[in-house]
């Protein structure tokens, strides 16, 4: 069975940095609760995030982008595969990122999942109270 459009909340193509033109092999396509990258012609390549764990998301424009009307965006994830998602040249990049970064925050209320971070050192022996000399 293959996938429609209409299933998918967002699909976007990797477009050339010339002319913004969507003459490439890779497809994005955004539901509520995943990111699929799709790539290649000979060798198909996919790649599924689950939006809960999208930690982060960064938009890049460099000027040739901007000119075209273009952006990158990169996901840092909590994936085993893949730590960092990058969906290149794509248009309406200021959007899809406000997108993922909504969409991957209701993700994670709804599974209840909570982000922990570090905040310490890292180094127990600067602890005094531990006990550890």
């Amino acid at each position: 069975m293959k996938p429609t459009s209409e299933e998918y909340e967002r699909v976007e193509r990797k477009r050339w940095l010339f002319l913004g033109l969507p003459w490439t092999f890779t497809l994005y396509r955004m539901k509520e609760d995943m990111l699929n990258v799709k790539s290649g012609f000979f060798k198909l390549e996919q790649n599924d995030c689950y939006m809960y764990k999208i930690v982060d998301v960064k938009l890049s424009q460099s000027f040739m982008e901007r000119i075209c009307g273009l952006g990158t965006i990169t996901c840092y994830t909590g994936d085993t595969t893949d730590k960092e998602l990058v969906l290149k040249h794509i248009k309406h990049s200021e959007e899809i990122k406000n997108y993922l970064l909504k969409t991957s925050e209701e993700a994670r209320i709804k599974r209840r999942t909570v982000n922990m971070l570090d905040i310490g050192s890292g180094d127990l022996n600067d602890v005094n109270d531990v006990g550890i000399e």
